[in-house]
Parts: C-alpha cells; sequence; structure tokens
C-alpha cells in the first residue's frame, strides 16, 4: 500500500509593494489573488483527510496551507525554506534579469548559484534528508506539504528518479498541486503542477521566474 503526499507551491505573492519597493522573500505574504488561488486549490482537495500538513515556516507557505487546510496542525520545517538568493546590488540591469529569467534554465549541477546566491547542491543537502526523515516516518498515510518552487523541483526529481538531483524545466505555477504516491519499492508520480483555477494553463505561458521579473521592473535602476 503505497502513502500519498500532495505537494503544493505557495499561493501568488508580489515582491514589489504599492510604492515599487521590493519586499523581503523571507516575510513576504500572499496576495488577494493568492488567496483565492489557495482558496481553489482547497475546494480541488474537499474531502482529502490529511494526517500531516507541513510547511517551510515562510510566511507564504503558512498562509496558504491554512486556506488549504484550515482544520490541520500546520507543521513547520526550515530545511523546506526556498533556495535562498543574494543581494544583487552592484549587478547591471541585464545581469540581473538573466539571473531571473535564467534561473531554472540550463544544467542544474549541484554549484549553479540561484540568483547569486545559495547553490543547487546546499539546496539539495537540506531538502533531500528532510524528505527522507518524512518519508521514514511510518505515522501518516496522507500528507501536504505546502513549499516552493526549487524545492518542489527537487523533490519531483528525487521522487522520478530515487537520488539527489534538480530538474529544473518541472514550472510550477502559484498554488499548483501535485500528486507523489510512495511505496517501498518505487514512487510513482501521478500529477505535476496541477493548476486548479487554470487546468489547462492558458492564462500564461511565461515562467514563473519570468512573471517575477515583470514585477521587478517596476523598479528599474533600483537595484
Amino acid at each position: 500500500m503505497r502513502r500519498r503526499l500532495y505537494l503544493m507551491r505557495h499561493a501568488a505573492v508580489a515582491y514589489v509593494d504599492g510604492d515599487g519597493n521590493p519586499v523581503r522573500p523571507q516575510t513576504v505574504g500572499i496576495t488577494d489573488e493568492g488567496r483565492e488561488q489557495a482558496a481553489q486549490a482547497a475546494a480541488a482537495l474537499a474531502g482529502v483527510s490529511f494526517d500531516r500538513v507541513i510547511t517551510s515556516g515562510l510566511r507564504r507557505a503558512l498562509e496558504t496551507a491554512r486556506i488549504v487546510a484550515p482544520d490541520a496542525e500546520v507543521e513547520s520545517w526550515p530545511a523546506f525554506e526556498e533556495l535562498r538568493p543574494a543581494r544583487l546590488e552592484g549587478y547591471s540591469w541585464h545581469e540581473v534579469e538573466a539571473a531571473f529569467t535564467r534561473a531554472f534554465a540550463g544544467d542544474m549541477t549541484p554549484d549553479r548559484p540561484f540568483l547569486g546566491g545559495e547553490t543547487i547542491g546546499s539546496l539539495l543537502d537540506r531538502v533531500v534528508p528532510a524528505l527522507e526523515q518524512l518519508v521514514a516516518d511510518p505515522g501518516w498515510d496522507t500528507a501536504l506539504a505546502v513549499l516552493h518552487g526549487g524545492v518542489n523541483r527537487a523533490i519531483l526529481t528525487y521522487a522520478l528518479t530515487g537520488q539527489p538531483g534538480f530538474f529544473g524545466d518541472f514550472e510550477q505555477a502559484p498554488a499548483c498541486i501535485n500528486v507523489i504516491d510512495i511505496g517501498d519499492d518505487r514512487w510513482i508520480v501521478r500529477a505535476v503542477n496541477v493548476v486548479p483555477y487554470d487546468l489547462i494553463h492558458a492564462r500564461s505561458r511565461l515562467t514563473t521566474m519570468e512573471e517575477l521579473w515583470a514585477q521587478f521592473e517596476t523598479f528599474r535602476g533600483q537595484v
């Protein structure tokens, strides 16, 4: 009998405030649009009983989880925090644009940094052991994990290959749902990047990082 992990990305956020100033990733919350996205994810998961609800502990993940599973006790696992970017002062505007729009493109080797900061290898060093710790606990059958785009890519890659790795071209839209069944002999990836509010992905052909870059362009010259 396989157990099931519903793996979500947090709902939409705005990394630029109403005055055009950047908001720290460690403190940013979800937007009104994000709350509606999370509500639609909650409707899609209605009737599912979660034995555990896990987040990274970051505000945007916590807020999403509390909408999707309002009656659950929400756990915070800092090992599942998103890739940590560097401060990009001193970079040219074109360098910053390339860092954003190509963040998950190409060969995602362990030494590849995310926005000039944490490397993919560092992410894997904390995410994979935490995932294995969760799986080693036999006390749950169905879990919800509300995490982040980079973290989810690492988990999906592990589910498919059985070893640490990072497939950057797994797109993860805001409040998307992935479905992974976990067995003793094999893991089954049932669904990837299911978006209840946009099932056929008609809303956009941009990646989430390209959409975030569009937000940052509103304060061109302040980097």
